[in-house]
């Protein structure tokens, strides 16, 4: 796969080739706003037994064999309910997952939700990173989150200093557009920006704009995008400058992502054939993106799910796994420079 790259000293901007495998959709959260997630069955699975929708090894194996350059595995679940008979059994199958990318040369990066000290510790063994929204936080959220116990402030906050005490490089961000004010979003980028002073783990901040469901897109329309424009030159001067800022190229209009990057933008994120959160929204192809970016004098580059700073903070074993995977991720993504 090639890239088109403009001249030496342009600024950057980095994306990671993802595959997402899903180990379940079930979810005992209930968003007022979420696609992705199924009801779980009317009665409580018992203790090991399996959703009907599990991913199974031979399923993930062949995803897998089928996208050999995805560097990361997103591992994005359904929660299971803490303490109930199918946790462990949903657990036991992240780490199993997690286990089968790491054998295949990939670098898994879970986000499943709230886990315990014990569940977060055992999977930042085996994931050079992991994530959690934080979302926001304000009237807007509460009502949106009435019936998601999982995300509830103080539990998303918890998740987040835990990761922090674990020195587990770490991913979060905010869903934007969803009713909550400026003042709101103000105050959680403040509250990340807090985070980061005293864990230094925030690896980078997801700003992504809500889009409603349904079988066609719908692009933000111009007052939106000032809107979330003002929101990104914000974050940047809110939050620590190691933090990198994440915009999802598929629910921004590609022809105006530049205007994104210049008010803060420097990462587009896991870029995978699809978006299983929003599937109406397409993913513009690798090519078409660089293409664009580089006549606007940026260039696009390739990066592993763990920032290139945060490496030095992992465990021997997975250093060495990222440091494998930098190597072939170099040797798959060759950059060439053409004239825009």
């Amino acid at each position: 796969m090639s890239f088109v790259s403009p001249r030496d000293g342009h600024p950057r901007v980095t994306w990671s080739p993802s595959l997402t495998l899903v180990p379940t959709h079930h979810c005992f959260n209930a968003c007022g706003y979420c696609s992705f997630r199924q009801p779980p069955p009317a009665s409580r699975l018992a203790a090991g037994a399996t959703p009907a929708d599990a991913l199974s090894d031979a399923a993930a194996s062949h995803l897998l064999r089928q996208r050999p350059e995805a560097r990361e595995v997103l591992l994005l679940s359904g929660e299971e309910v803490p303490g109930s008979p199918g946790r462990l059994a949903w657990f036991e199958r992240l780490l199993r997952l997690s286990r089968l990318a790491l054998a295949h040369g990939r670098l898994p990066h879970t986000n499943a939700g709230p886990l315990s000290l014990r569940e977060m510790a055992a999977l930042g063994r085996l994931n050079p990173s992991m994530g959690l929204m934080l979302e926001g936080l304000g009237p807007a959220y509460d009502e949106l989150h009435r019936r998601a116990p999982s995300k509830r402030l103080e539990v998303r906050l918890g998740q987040l200093e835990q990761a922090g005490r674990l020195g587990i490089p770490f991913t979060t961000g905010l869903l934007l557009g969803v009713g909550e004010s400026r003042a709101d979003r103000r105050d959680a980028l403040e509250l990340l920006a807090l985070l980061q002073d005293r864990w230094g783990h925030l690896q980078e901040v997801i700003l992504q704009p809500w889009r409603p469901d349904g079988l066609a897109p719908r692009p933000l329309e111009r007052a939106e995008q000032h809107d979330l424009l003002n929101t990104i030159a914000e974050a940047r001067a809110i939050l620590p400058a190691e933090v990198h800022l994440q915009l999802p190229p598929n629910l921004w209009p590609v022809e105006c992502l530049v205007d994104a990057l210049e008010a803060g933008i420097d990462d587009l994120g896991g870029i995978d054939t699809g978006d299983v959160i929003n599937p109406a929204y397409p993913q513009p192809s690798l090519q078409s993106l660089a293409q664009r970016l580089a006549a606007g004098g940026w260039e696009l580059r390739p990066r592993l799910c763990v920032h290139e700073a945060w490496v030095p903070r992992l465990p021997g074993p997975l250093r060495r796994a990222a440091a494998a995977a930098a190597r072939l991720l170099a040797s798959e993504h060759t950059f060439e420079l053409r004239e825009p």
